[in-house]
């Protein structure tokens, strides 16, 4: 249980405002690698289900889905030579270790009959995060001197959050009997444990807090 008596800052998660912005350009740099580190990894999820989930809608919104999160890792490929240096591959990593974890866990259901544990894990899991993530990165950085970084931001929050409606739809039109509650249920819990030992999609201090 949270301590209600924890300080805590007077904006919420995902408006910490702070002039002329909270990150200098090593920290945006480092996240943007580990976003793009996730963005892919999440494209090859969802491309190597597309060939084996027996569901057709799923299969045609995953192989949709599949490509924004392509995109998205070339936005932030593109980015990184301008905020750091010409070689993007060398901060295109996890955070943590744990964070490797998570997208073992998630990519772990493979049979046909996992379905519902394969949307879960991502648009009750690892979207939400990276929602979290562009938020708080957006509405944290300067308007001033990232407004590419925001640009790019704003894109892939549109897609993650037209994805994680359309995922979700998917998620309760399979979810039929109590079973099932229970089988997503746990699942979720299950990476979202992983998720939180690793910090968010960018390590501790992914939405504030811990740096």
């Amino acid at each position: 249980m949270a301590d209600p008596f924890k300080a805590r800052a007077p904006f919420a998660p995902w408006d910490r405002r702070q002039l002329p912005g909270l990150f200098d350009v090593e920290e945006s740099a480092r996240r943007i690698g580990h976003y793009k580190w996730a963005e892919m990894k999440l494209f090859e999820a969802l491309g190597g289900w597309v060939a084996t989930v027996p569901e057709l809608d799923v299969k045609m919104r995953l192989g949709t889905h599949c490509y924004h999160h392509a995109w998205h890792a070339e936005l932030w490929h593109k980015r990184l030579p301008e905020l750091r240096e010409m070689n993007p591959d060398r901060l295109t990593v996890p955070p943590n270790d744990a964070m490797v974890r998570f997208v073992e866990a998630l990519t772990e259901p493979e049979a046909p009959e996992l379905t519902i544990e394969k949307l879960v894990g991502v648009y009750r899991v690892f979207i939400p995060h990276f929602i979290a993530a562009y938020t708080f990165h957006k509405n944290n950085t300067s308007e001033i001197t990232d407004a590419p970084t925001i640009r790019s931001l704003t894109f892939a929050l549109q897609d993650e959050i037209a994805d994680f409606i359309d995922g979700e739809m998917l998620i309760q039109s399979l979810i039929e009997t109590p079973d099932e509650v229970q089988r997503a249920a746990a699942h979720q819990a299950r990476l979202e444990t992983l998720l939180l030992e690793a910090g968010g999609i960018a390590g501790p201090g992914t939405i504030g807090g811990a740096s």
